[in-house]
């Protein structure tokens, strides 16, 4: 794993081109990972583990963890995505069991918020230092009739202001015509020095 490397606060700018039906309200549901189905054996001596999870209505959670990381995907997702997608963060990370649902005008699930926490190294000693800490959104696509979901921003929750309703923003305005394996998830706002580098793996 790669040291944590200290960056100045920045501004990504990144356009937001609004779909043409804007999601606008939301609902929410809470990860209980006791209550999870497992998919997979669970591995103790790697630390790996597959779950389905009770999400929002017929919308289940699936949710992943290995070499403590975690990676979360939601809706109808296909096996192949729920085998070969794994998107996290470099650093060990947990995510919040709080998962905000954004809903269309028609009340369907179309994208998710949750928070998550980086346990950033310290480049002095090579551990992880509570001092470094960061806290992301991750707004996620909602699996869609392809079985396709997937990451499609993050906002960091400790540089900006208002980063819920930045998250918010993006949800609305990104995760219909994202296009999973083919789009890049970037930072929307202010990227501040905790906010680590994503991974993304996708099948082939």
């Amino acid at each position: 794993m790669k040291p944590f490397a200290y960056a100045m606060p920045f501004l990504i700018l990144v356009p937001i081109v609004a779909s043409p039906s804007l999601a606008n309200d939301s609902t929410y549901t809470d990860l209980d990972t006791d209550r999870c189905k497992p998919l997979l054996p669970e591995d103790p001596e790697g630390g790996s583990l597959s779950l389905r999870c009770k999400g929002l209505k017929d919308h289940a959670v699936y949710f992943k963890e290995g070499d403590l990381r975690q990676s979360i995907l939601y809706g109808p997702v296909s096996d192949t995505y729920i085998a070969g997608v794994f998107e996290s963060f470099e650093p060990f990370n947990n995510a919040t069991r709080k998962i905000e649902w954004r809903l269309d005008a028609d009340g369907k699930p179309v994208a998710t918020i949750l928070r998550w926490f980086l346990d950033n190294i310290d480049p002095v000693t090579y551990q992880p230092s509570p001092k470094l800490k960061g806290q992301v959104l991750v707004v996620s696509k909602v699996a869609d009739d392809a079985g396709k979901g997937c990451v499609v921003g993050y906002v960091d929750a400790l540089a900006n202001p208002n980063p819920n309703a930045l998250a918010r923003q993006v949800a609305d305005a990104m995760a219909t015509n994202f296009v999973c394996g083919k789009d890049m998830a970037g930072y929307h706002g202010i990227r501040g020095p905790t906010a680590a580098e994503p991974t993304h793996i996708f099948p082939d």
